[in-house]
């Protein structure tokens, strides 16, 4: 069997939440820090208020971030962390785009 038939047989497991292109962005920033305010994540992301917030919410509710509301200050913070599920899950995700690209044909 040639190695394409055996890649065709082969199927990739791709988390569907983290691959949308907005939530992708959110985890990929959270990834690679501790922690990070809501205005971060906004400016670094370059995604409005309300499509950080959404998505922060469904990310949330699968339990692949933590979210604290706080004060620094007088002002209200919002931090966002990757949870160890999310964390763990975002590098199951790499490692299955890593097969999926390695498996294409050039």
């Amino acid at each position: 069997m040639t190695k394409k038939a055996d890649n065709d047989n082969k199927q990739v497991e791709i988390d569907k939440l983290i691959h949308e292109p907005a939530r992708l962005k959110i985890i990929a920033q959270l990834y690679v820090v501790e922690n990070a305010d809501f205005l971060f994540l906004m400016r670094q992301t370059g995604l409005s208020q309300g499509n950080v917030s959404g998505h922060l919410s469904k990310l949330e509710d699968a339990a692949y971030v933590k979210i604290e509301k706080g004060y620094s200050g007088k002002r209200p913070q919002t931090v966002i962390s990757l949870t160890k599920k999310g964390r763990e899950l975002f590098k199951k995700y790499i490692k299955s785009m890593r097969e999926l690209f390695d498996d294409l044909d050039e």
